[in-house]
């Protein structure tokens, strides 16, 4: 008998619990970046990341402050460089061909250490000061609609004497913008040299941050109108996702603004007189970055104080309405209970007309008692 009693209780106990499919419980089950280079000495290249790409692209831009801007395209090779170009711009896309990123670091001598952060796309960001050159590494984000989900990117920039290199793991083209400046030779970055261009590039990925955070403020206008109007478990839903790409921004953005403010304070020889003001101001921006995501931290938490107090209004309001309908059937229901008995002997069964008085006086206690809850605004 025990071990029935025992077998039925696993049987509802089974029955009422959710249905988790595999899709789900992968997306319950955290998930743990593999790191191939354990174990191995420093300055070992191995590519950690995911291939993106089926041939890495090289794209090289060459400037003077005088003569033309060229520009060549190469797939799974290093273009050629010419002797009179007094900036050279290496942009690689595509990280996985290791032999051709150790090919380029041989050429400019870039530091096993830094080639190392290259191929390891989980890197934080930071900022190294070598001897030959100066290494930063950063993350440009972008928001995609269809996951809702806010994306990132490693960017890696090396720059010395003359040229910057700048990694990217995919094909898109983040520096566009500094790629326009550049052919149209009226902005200041053909007057200097190879320091400004590194910091046009970091500046370029800073200033699309601010982009995300405009499209996150649209996100949270729209978060908000959904729970005023019908907040319900989607809207939940929305809230923690929410909060989990502003975890994303934060452990972006907070280990940048330390890596920014450590490359406006050196004091290398790469950095020439002039390129520090616009360093420092690009520190600023990474700091006003910082604090417009505490602001939309903060307004998601409000929207989360939003959404329950929406809920617990709801919930009031319906338990209202019930009470209410209660109070009124209580009455009804003793009067019920009253005439319903089986007695023999009750002196109103007898009268003709006693059904009609008993519905008149149902009717003018409920009358009575909803009156009264709409003088006491409770209706």
């Amino acid at each position: 008998m025990a071990n029935w009693i025992i077998a039925k209780i696993n049987y509802f106990t089974t029955m009422s619990l959710p249905k988790i499919t595999a899709k789900a419980a992968l997306k319950l089950k955290p998930r743990k970046k593999k790191r191939q280079n354990t174990g191995l000495a420093p300055g070992s290249l191995v590519f950690t990341g995911q291939k993106k790409m089926e041939e890495v692209q090289v794209s090289l831009i060459e400037y003077s402050t005088q003569g033309e801007v060229r520009e060549q395209k190469a797939k799974g090779k290093i273009p050629p460089s010419s002797e009179e170009a007094v900036v050279r711009w290496y942009d690689v896309r595509g990280l996985h061909d290791v032999a051709l990123i150790e090919e380029l670091g041989n050429k400019f001598n870039v530091h096993p250490l830094a080639l190392e952060d290259i191929l390891d796309t989980h890197q934080r960001p930071k900022f190294e000061d070598y001897e030959n050159g100066l290494f930063l590494i950063l993350q440009a984000l972008s928001y995609n609609e269809a996951e809702q989900r806010v994306m990132t990117e490693q960017v890696a920039i090396f720059f010395g004497e003359g040229f910057v290199l700048s990694f990217q793991e995919n094909d898109t083209n983040l520096f566009l913008g500094v790629q326009e400046r550049i052919q149209s030779g009226r902005a200041k970055i053909r007057k200097r040299k190879a320091d400004y261009l590194a910091y046009a590039l970091a500046d370029n990925i800073v200033d699309h941050y601010y982009l995300l955070l405009d499209r996150m403020d649209f996100v949270l206008d729209d978060l908000e109108e959904e729970i005023l109007s019908k907040a319900n478990r989607d809207s939940k839903g929305k809230i923690h996702n929410l909060r989990l790409q502003i975890i994303t921004l934060r452990k972006t953005v907070a280990p940048l603004r330390d890596a920014i403010g450590q490359f406006s304070r050196s004091d290398s020889h790469l950095l020439l007189e002039g390129t520090d003001v616009f360093i420092r101001d690009l520190h600023d921006h990474t700091i006003q970055v910082m604090e417009n995501i505490d602001t939309v931290r903060e307004m998601m938490n409000g929207l989360y104080d939003l959404y329950l107090s929406e809920i617990s209004f709801k919930m009031n309001s319906i338990m209202q309405v019930l009470t209410i309908i209660s109070t009124i059937f209580i009455p009804l229901t003793f009067l019920a209970g009253i005439y319903g008995m089986n007695f023999k002997h009750m002196p109103e069964l007898n009268w003709q007309y006693g059904y009609y008085y008993l519905w008149g006086l149902m009717l003018i206690i409920s009358g009575g008692l909803i009156y009264y809850f709409r003088q006491r605004n409770w209706l």
